[in-house]
């Protein structure tokens, strides 16, 4: 298998400017998938450094995997290229690779759901044995059974029926409906709740075992649910989700077409203490959103906006590198307390030049001048600060000739958003909030670059 293609100019050019015509989102979700499908041959070819016990099973599972990919690839790659999958195998590869073996036999476990929904969704008869541990057997982008059994379950597909024989419980039978979503009338199984309106469904995945840890969690606490939502839970998001989407349109052309990377959303813990959202991406689960409950649609819009600009940067990187500087934390972000090293600070200023864009049109666009007010706020904070960086970002030295492209793309998008002039005082109350900032920051670590 050849690696992906990289971006020509004028892709890159559409990218910095934080939007992207469909063919170059596609393209970027091309490259993704072209390096996860490397992935899970690396994965794979690793498997005899595991443990034996655990080496023998998974290479039954691996088996079935690249089966059901022969037979039927592209239902098969719904669950390969599935975020979560991506996080998961990076995660066994790694510990293969490194020696830790141990660690990784669990983590194997995992592999027997997913060849199982990756084969009945290409519509394979089979008989496969599957570890059940912590109480939970997840079958990606179908859903999970709960069951207090430990050891192995027994799966046996035949004529578009599943039958799960578990130690000690009788049986449970899934089959699909119309719609192509696996049922079934046993109150074990648990069907991934689906969030629709969009571009196409998106899953509310709080059952799958393989999803990442938050990369920018608030507190340590913060992390993927220890249980499936509640129904009211579940319906909750519903709500804020269908009522987010006018919003993401009202906010520009890019904004709703950049829904089409999205393909699950992996509800958090809320924040203890304060109440607060959190939201994060993971690099190796592109297409996926880990975020707290949001206390409103418009914030749930923003979060949205700031997270896939941080997951089209990530795969612009994997196609084109924009630059090669250190990772040494030493630059001001006037959006963190703490220094951020270059390609943090890039990947801030990528987002909230978005989130700029998306505030204006809301301000320009919503009815309620209270609602206008508060975006109008929100678009000069995010303008102000993106401004207080783009020099840096901009005069690093070793940023390669698409890193300059793209760079200067954002610059060119970033002088568009300054018109047409906020509300009196806007502006003005922005850059005092940012002069604050950074005498808070630069008293806090002394020495530092701004930006």
């Amino acid at each position: 298998m050849t690696g992906p293609a990289a971006l020509d100019v004028d892709q890159l050019a559409q990218l910095g400017r934080t939007e992207g015509a469909p063919d170059t989102l596609a393209a970027l979700a091309a490259g993704q998938h072209t390096r996860r499908m490397l992935l899970l041959r690396v994965l794979f070819d690793a498997l005899p450094a595991a443990p034996a016990h655990a080496a023998a099973l998974a290479g039954d599972h691996a088996a079935l995997v690249e089966g059901a990919e022969r037979a039927a690839p592209e239902a098969a790659r719904r669950v390969l290229f599935y975020p979560l999958t991506g996080s998961w195998a990076e995660r066994c590869a790694h510990r293969l690779a490194t020696g830790a073996g141990g660690d990784a036999a669990r983590d194997l476990g995992h592999l027997g759901g997913l060849a199982a929904a990756s084969a009945l969704r290409a519509g394979l008869d089979f008989r496969i044995r599957v570890a059940v541990d912590g109480g939970r057997l997840a079958l990606p982008t179908l859903g999970a059974l709960d069951t207090p059994a430990f050891g192995h379950a027994e799966l046996t597909a035949h004529h578009e029926r599943l039958t799960v024989r578990l130690p000690g419980e009788p049986p449970v039978v899934l089959r699909p409906d119309p719609a192509g979503h696996w049922r079934s009338t046993d109150p074990r199984w648990r069907a991934l709740h689906t969030l629709d309106g969009g571009p196409h469904p998106v899953l509310l995945d709080d059952l799958d075992p393989g999803r990442p840890a938050p990369a920018r969690a608030a507190l340590p606490e913060d992390g993927p649910p220890r249980h499936a939502l509640r129904p009211a839970e579940r319906d909750h998001w519903s709500r804020l989700w269908h009522e987010a989407l006018p919003l993401l349109r009202l906010g520009g052309a890019a904004r709703a077409a950049e829904l089409a990377l999205l393909t699950c959303i992996v509800p958090l813990l809320r924040p203890g203490g304060h109440g607060g959202h959190t939201s994060s991406t993971s690099a190796g689960a592109f297409g996926a959103v880990l975020a707290s409950t949001p206390p409103s649609p418009a914030l749930l819009a923003a979060g949205l906006t700031h997270e896939l600009q941080h997951a089209k940067l990530s795969a612009v990187g994997a196609l084109n590198p924009l630059h090669h500087q250190d990772d040494t934390p030493r630059h001001w972000a006037p959006w963190r307390p703490d220094p951020r090293p270059f390609d943090g600070l890039l990947h801030g200023a990528y987002a909230h030049l978005a989130l700029a864009g998306f505030w204006q049109s809301l301000a320009l666009g919503l009815d309620d001048p209270g609602a206008r007010d508060l975006a109008w706020a929100a678009h000069c904070r995010c303008h102000t600060q993106v401004g207080a960086v783009l020099p840096t970002l901009r005069a690093a030295r070793r940023l390669t000739d698409d890193g300059r492209t793209f760079l200067a793309a954002m610059a060119e998008r970033h002088r568009r958003l300054a018109s047409p002039e906020p509300p009196r005082g806007h502006r003005a109350r922005a850059s005092a909030y940012l002069e604050t900032a950074w005498a808070v920051w630069s008293r806090q670590h002394g020495r530092g670059t701004v930006g």
